[in-house]
């Protein structure tokens, strides 16, 4: 029997990339496939995503995983370093470079190959990546001094667009506006939380990340207010099961103790297969089709989980530690993280099922 098993829904993942596309109608998808498809496997959610406008991933190494995998559609390189052998790679293969640095303007400009398509990411007020926006014109003009690139467009990255009360946001907007007005090329702003609630920030090639994969990434709407569905649902088998009398210690440092005697299952799952060591006693876990809680810590190999709300659970039952009628959002809410990190941090010791 396979222990930790995280299974992945294509159908679920195209219906986020249809949610997206009838938010921001008539835009362009480029959709964010960067830390191997944010833990789902890059190659599996880029061919579920086919009809996607192209992908967004880091690096060049990224890149190259997809082409690899038979992907043929636009690759927008976000944060890779350039030097003569990146930009022939990426001339070769038809990806786009983001340029946000002075030193990736001086590769560029030694470069001496075949035409490669750039962006210019502008700060528009996150202040992590990108040149400051009263830069854009002196930056285009470098760019078109370049015979070697070609001008894809300008983007920029959005701080604040989860908390639809900051200004932020807005300021950011109408800095970037301000700062390409009458300039050529392509614009992009809006990540999932632009896609969701900014419709001012679609301008024409939206980059939804967090959303193809089920979670939201807004603070006051969960991911079925957005009507998305959770493209990987975790789970693990009941390995064990025994009464324990009232009082007792469970687990690692018996920060829990069996408030009456009960029933106390364990399930084979712990940090050593990514799911948090943080997530606190009552955390809730699916099994049998109700909730349990967490009790006691969270071990390499395993957690420890109440069975009186589920008297007729066995061992070898599958649990479900998110996913499927258990949000990610909400296990990653209760372990003090967010949703993104709990799909990245997956092990290998994990094994993937696509359906």
């Amino acid at each position: 029997m396979r222990r930790a098993l995280a299974t992945i829904d294509r159908a679920a993942l195209a219906h986020n990339l249809a949610r997206a596309r009838a938010l921001a109608p008539g835009r362009r998808v480029y959709a964010a496939v960067k830390a191997d498809g944010y833990g789902h496997g890059a190659a599996t959610v880029a061919h579920a995503l086919a009809d996607a406008d192209g992908f967004a991933v880091s690096s060049l190494d990224e890149a190259l995983q997809l082409r690899w995998a038979g992907i043929d559609r636009p690759v927008l390189m976000l944060s890779q370093m350039l030097d003569a052998t990146v930009c022939a790679q990426a001339a070769e293969q038809g990806f786009e470079i983001v340029l946000f640095h002075d030193a990736q303007l001086d590769a560029l400009a030694a470069y001496r190959g075949p035409p490669v398509t750039v962006w210019i990411k502008l700060d528009s007020g996150m202040h992590r990546l990108g040149f400051a926006c009263e830069r854009a014109g002196e930056i285009a003009a470098r760019v078109d001094t370049c015979p070697q690139a070609s001008h894809g467009g300008w983007l920029t990255h959005l701080a604040c667009a989860d908390d639809a009360r900051s200004p932020l946001t807005r300021r950011q907007l109408a800095a970037f506006e301000a700062a390409i007005v009458g300039r050529a090329g392509q614009r992009s702003i809006a990540n999932s939380a632009g896609v969701l609630d900014w419709p001012e920030s679609h301008a024409d090639t939206v980059r939804p990340g967090i959303m193809l994969y089920g979670s939201s990434p807004l603070l006051a709407r969960s991911a079925a207010d957005c009507d998305l569905r959770p493209a990987m649902t975790l789970s693990a088998p009941l390995i064990a099961r025994q009464t324990v009398a009232a009082g007792e210690p469970i687990g690692y440092g018996a920060i829990s103790r069996t408030p009456e005697s009960m029933p106390v299952g364990v399930i084979g799952i712990g940090y050593g297969d990514g799911y948090p060591r943080h997530a606190p006693p009552g955390t809730p876990v699916l099994l049998d089709g109700v909730r349990v809680p967490l009790i006691g810590r969270v071990s390499m190999d395993m957690i420890t989980v109440d069975l009186r709300a589920a008297p007729a659970a066995r061992v070898g039952d599958r649990a479900t530690l998110w996913g499927e009628d258990l949000p990610a959002d909400e296990i990653a809410a209760a372990a003090g993280t967010i949703a993104y990190e709990l799909f990245c941090r997956l092990t290998p010791r994990v094994a993937f099922e696509i359906v």
